[in-house]
Order: structure tokens, then C-alpha cells, then sequence
């Protein structure tokens, strides 16, 4: 009998996608033995204002550049071609209707304190484990049993690059070069995303 794939789902604004988003992937497809981890960029997420972000395309493209020639990694558009706020239980909805698969998404332990709010969050769990990257090294958070039996602690190497800190440089003029992949830092100096052009290096 085939044996069922290992996807990973890693969801996000990718605002933009950086070095700490590509190792943490990497890790999670390592660890996991995952046979393939989507990048599921949101057009409009439900936990945070849209304003501000960077035209969806973009990020579609700047994912691209990131993830090219590693044959593991896919890009989604899945949630860039809805046009309403995008929730985690649809989109795991619409993967599990296109492929019977064993289904992974990664998130935060932030997102998992705040998983109860999510929609329909027992609906998640049955449909995937919850990758769970802790913030620190202390102790983990206690969760309910029903939970717990669906989450998997990952411990990638903790790189202090953020996106937020990388549009905050751009904005104030300071170099991202080497916290960005090559090919996506030359495509936000192109296109004048996050700050100015000439002063983006």
C-alpha cells in the first residue's frame, strides 16, 4: 500500500519572506520528513489589519525567488485568490479535498495561545498537527489533552530576523542585504517596496 504523504502548511504574510521563515522550513521538512511544504501567503488574514501590506503579488513573487531550487518547497496561491479574509480552517478544507494527505501547519506558540479563538479550531485539529515553534527555552505552554495529542514542538535555531525589523530598516534607509535572500532583496530594491530604492543596501 502507497504510503500517504507528509505536507507542511506554513501560513503567513511573508511581508516580506526572510532567511528565519527559510530555516524554519527547512527544519520542519527535515524533522517532519515531510515530502513537501507549501508557503500559503494571505491576501487578507483574519488576525491582522491588511493595511499596509504589500500588494499580494509581491509577496507571491518575492516567495518564488526565495524558494527556487528547493524542489520541497511550493508556493500556494490558494488564499491570494480569494477575495475575503482568509481563515486557516478553509484553507485546510480545500487542501484536504484536493489531496488525502498528513497534513502539518506551522504557526507560533503565540498562535497557539490564541488558537482557541480561531474558527473553528476542533475542525484544525482534524484535519492537521499543529507545528508549534516555541519563543524561548523555557518551559512549554500546558495545553488541553485533545490538543496536545496534535502538536509538535519544533526547536529550529532561533535567528532574530522579523519582517516587521525589516520594514522598519527599509523605511529608515539601513541595509537588509544577507536578512533576505539575494534574489528577493534585489526584487524589493527594484520595485521600491518598504523604502526607498536608492538607499535599500
Amino acid at each position: 500500500m502507497r504510503r500517504r504523504r507528509r505536507i507542511g502548511v506554513f501560513g503567513g504574510t511573508f511581508d516580506p519572506v526572510h532567511q528565519g521563515h527559510l530555516i524554519l522550513a527547512s527544519e520542519a521538512v527535515a524533522r517532519l520528513r515531510l515530502d513537501e511544504l507549501l508557503f500559503v501567503p494571505a491576501k487578507r488574514p483574519s488576525h491582522k489589519r491588511a493595511r499596509g501590506l504589500a500588494p499580494i503579488d509581491d509577496r507571491l513573487a518575492m516567495l518564488r525567488l526565495a524558494t527556487r531550487g528547493e524542489p520541497r518547497f511550493r508556493v500556494s496561491g490558494l488564499e491570494a485568490a480569494e477575495d475575503r479574509v482568509n481563515f486557516t480552517v478553509r484553507t485546510l478544507e480545500a487542501l484536504t479535498a484536493r489531496e488525502r494527505a498528513d497534513y502539518y501547519f506551522v504557526m507560533g506558540q503565540d498562535s497557539l495561545q490564541e488558537f482557541a479563538g480561531w474558527r473553528e479550531p476542533e475542525r484544525i485539529l482534524g484535519m492537521a498537527r499543529l507545528v508549534v515553534v516555541p519563543r524561548g527555552e523555557g518551559d512549554l505552554p500546558s495545553l488541553p489533552p485533545r490538543v496536545r495529542r496534535r502538536v509538535v514542538f519544533l526547536r529550529p535555531p532561533r535567528i532574530g530576523i522579523s519582517s516587521t525589523e525589516i520594514r522598519r530598516r527599509l523605511r529608515r534607509g539601513l541595509s537588509v542585504r544577507y536578512w533576505l535572500p539575494d534574489a528577493v532583496h534585489t526584487y524589493v530594491v527594484r520595485h521600491g517596496l518598504y523604502g526607498k530604492r536608492s538607499r535599500s543596501r
